[in-house]
């Protein structure tokens, strides 16, 4: 079988044409835009003030590796089949060992070794989203029915530039295939936005979700690194493995920020290709929204 490449061409800075942020955001572009230049890689940037409206972007139109952040579009079409009554909120959901695959990340598998347990959807979920567990998204997308349907959720929510075509067990299986789940940090913003305002799922999925994405334990020195302590952040993260060649193509973190004047903002940070180490490519992503945060202090 012949090996497919996906390759990703380096890619301008892209100011998105709409609205900008108030005042002069001149400043602000310029700091974002010297912050990415340091990174050896794309640097994926789109702000949106959910109740201002006012947008910014650096290379928002680039296509960025997403890696465990399908796991937000995932819980939404899980909870978009509660919302239907296809599935139920409370159901128990019977977790096998053969289901807990190793050489993975799965607190899941850690807290369960042997399987043959039943576990509550809503644990479940918590275990994907607020702790990343790999084992719990797959499970997840075997129980709605794959990565199709949460395609078509999106695009009958009238979302268009994400895709999601591989699991977690799909992506480990080679390195190319990491790259088919894919999106525009500006695609990002508008499920965020329209997630927040109630246009995805009912008010009480809306209200569980958003408590289990406040609830993240990963990446904690990525959007929230520079923020002051006790700042609000439903987030979610991805990130990628690193090859031999010290390449990451997925450093990933995109969620709410809730400022002090109880107003908030849909961040996309996506650090994509690179070849800096860890602490570089969180460095970036904390100092990007520290610089927006700051911006909106004034």
């Amino acid at each position: 079988m012949k090996k497919v490449f996906y390759l990703f061409p380096l890619l301008f800075i892209a100011v998105m044409p709409k609205k900008g942020f108030p005042q002069s955001d001149s400043t602000l572009r310029k700091q974002i835009v010297q912050i990415t230049k340091s990174v050896n890689g794309i640097v994926g940037v789109s702000v949106l003030g959910i109740e201002d409206r006012d947008t910014l972007s650096v290379n928002g139109t680039s296509r960025m590796v997403l890696h465990s952040v399908i796991k937000l579009p995932i819980a939404m079409a899980v909870l978009n089949l509660v919302d239907s009554g296809k599935l139920k909120i409370d159901a128990l959901v019977h977790i096998k060992k053969r289901d807990l695959v190793k050489d993975t990340y799965s607190p899941l598998r850690d807290k369960y070794p042997k399987g043959e347990v039943n576990i509550p959807l809503t644990e479940l979920l918590s275990y994907m989203v607020s702790l990343s567990d790999n084992n719990a998204c797959d499970i997840l997308l075997n129980i709605i029915g794959g990565t199709q349907v949460v395609e078509n959720y999106l695009l009958r929510k009238g979302l268009k530039g994400i895709a999601i075509q591989a699991s977690e067990a799909d992506m480990a299986s080679a390195w190319e295939v990491q790259y088919t789940n894919w999106a525009k940090p500006v695609a990002l913003t508008r499920l965020l936005d329209n997630f927040y305002q109630g246009k995805m799922l009912s008010k009480p999925s809306t209200d569980f979700l958003y408590k289990l994405l406040t609830e993240t334990s990963t990446g904690s020195k990525r959007i929230k690194g520079l923020l002051p302590d006790g700042t609000v952040v439903a987030h979610k993260t991805g990130t990628s493995p690193t090859n031999k060649a010290g390449l990451s193509p997925a450093t990933n973190d995109v969620g709410i920020i809730t400022l002090p004047n109880g107003k908030h903002l849909a961040i996309v940070l996506m650090v994509g290709n690179s070849t800096d180490n860890e602490a570089a490519r969180e460095g970036a992503i904390a100092n990007i929204a520290k610089a927006v945060w700051d911006f909106h202090l004034h």
